[in-house]
């Protein structure tokens, strides 16, 4: 096991890290999806940006998880990477 998986068990034997941790996955998951939908594709987030008429930058922010786009600006990243927005309440 690498050792960050190693420390991963360890942290998240904690509740209180479990917690967060569990509370943060969905926009960990979200963040993952998109960066590895945009490398399939073989677009640079300049790329992307040009595609759906904004700007790197603004690409940047979603992949780092400091932005919290909209679901109009998420349908849009969708459409220019080939792929269909689900959203889901389980």
């Amino acid at each position: 096991m690498t050792d960050w998986k190693v420390l991963k068990k360890e942290l998240l034997k904690d509740p209180k890290v479990k917690a967060e941790y569990d509370k943060l996955q969905p926009k960990f998951a979200a963040v993952s999806a998109l960066i590895e939908a945009r490398i399939k594709k073989g677009l640079t987030q300049e790329a992307l940006a040009k595609k759906i008429k904004t700007k790197q930058s603004a690409i940047a922010r979603i992949e780092s998880g400091n932005a919290n786009p909209s679901i109009g600006f998420l349908q849009k990243l969708a459409e220019a990477l080939g792929k269909k927005l689900v959203i889901q309440f389980k």
